[in-house]
């Protein structure tokens, strides 16, 4: 099943992560077309999936993530389709 839907205040989207920045996949934009979504779920962007965000290079260049121990470069057409929450690490003593 792809998870398809639309932006909540409370969703961000990949790409306005920044490097260092840890989050987990929560959907697709109902925008994006299903072989797209398909094809990143291949690739590991599945909701609950963790994604952190590598390299943001400026100037529109498309932004490097890890998902799975996997690196993923994506541009801003993409990116900005798969919506995304912080994560929340508990810790523990």
């Amino acid at each position: 099943m792809v998870v398809a839907m639309s932006s909540t205040e409370n969703t961000l989207n990949l790409w306005s992560l920044m490097p260092g920045d840890e989050v987990d996949v929560i959907g697709f934009d109902s925008a994006l077309p299903e072989p797209y979504r398909v094809r990143l779920m291949e690739f590991g962007f599945h909701p609950g999936e963790t994604v952190s965000c590598l390299i943001a290079p400026g100037f529109g260049a498309p932004k490097v993530y890890r998902v799975s121990n996997t690196v993923f470069s994506l541009d801003d057409d993409i990116a900005s389709r798969v919506f995304v929450r912080a994560t929340v690490k508990v810790l523990t003593s």
